[in-house]
């Protein structure tokens, strides 16, 4: 049984090997579509290890690896074939930026493995920048959007993501589908519930609004966190200059 969380893995790893090959015949759809089928893979890679108990230190470093390549490799060269092959050095620059800090961030998870919080993950993790660029090549790249904002947001992609991949914003793990999970989390259960049938309404557009959304959540939670210790902090020191009155009062008394 051991070996069956490590052929999803594999299959992740083909998938993103398939996406390169389509992106360099500018299959650009078919391309982002094997990043798609490799998240597939990926989230049932996990799933199928929870079940039957065959986690093991070589399954995580499998499906680093499979993740590098499919989530990593592949949408970077996708938007070097897509747009940045048009400004040559610069261009190969900016299209890797995903690549080398998915790397980044894959190497900070796996040694943080032992003792991380469960609930979040510190920084967005990999395969949301790959889906991201998938379903914006897919529904909106000079379709949805005109050139011009395609331009725009393929530039925010390329710089933005990779960014927080590596920043300290915390993002929600996905549920584990069980009563426990749904008891314990029911709003994070009810957004994936409504995204997934968003996307399925709309027919995959809504993926790429899911995701600009799950991105959105770690930079707000921080912006909220930080907001509450400048108020926090300015009650304390209103606090303590209240106490420091009152007590020169008792002493002038």
């Amino acid at each position: 049984m051991g070996f069956i969380p490590s052929l999803f893995t594999v299959l992740n790893l083909f998938c993103g090997f398939m996406s390169i090959i389509n992106a360099d015949a500018l299959n650009f759809e078919q391309a982002a579509l094997f990043i798609l089928y490799a998240g597939l893979f990926d989230m049932f890679d996990g799933v199928v290890a929870r079940f039957t108990g065959t986690s093991s230190k070589f399954g995580v470093e499998l499906d680093s690896l499979a993740d590098l390549v499919s989530f990593g490799v592949a949408p970077s060269f996708i938007l070097y074939k897509v747009y940045f092959y048009t400004l040559d050095g610069f261009g190969i620059a900016l299209s890797a930026l995903i690549m080398i800090f998915g790397a980044l961030r894959l190497a900070r998870f796996n040694a943080q493995l032992v003792g991380f919080d469960k609930n979040y993950f510190s920084g967005v993790p990999v395969p949301i920048p790959a889906v991201t660029v998938s379903s914006f090549i897919l529904y909106y790249y000079n379709k949805n959007f005109n050139a011009h904002t395609s331009e725009i947001f393929i530039y925010c992609i390329a710089i933005v993501l990779p960014l927080l991949m590596v920043s300290k914003f915390k993002y929600d793990t996905t549920p584990k589908i069980n009563k426990r999970e749904v008891k314990e989390h029911p709003v994070k259960t009810i957004i994936v519930i409504l995204s997934v049938i968003l996307v399925a309404v709309t027919k995959g557009e809504g993926l790429f609004a899911f995701c600009l959304f799950y991105i959105s959540t770690g930079i707000f939670r921080s912006t909220k966190n930080q907001v509450r210790k400048i108020f926090s902090g300015k009650k304390t020191k209103g606090s303590d200059s209240d106490a420091d009155e009152s007590l020169k009062l008792k002493e002038s008394n």
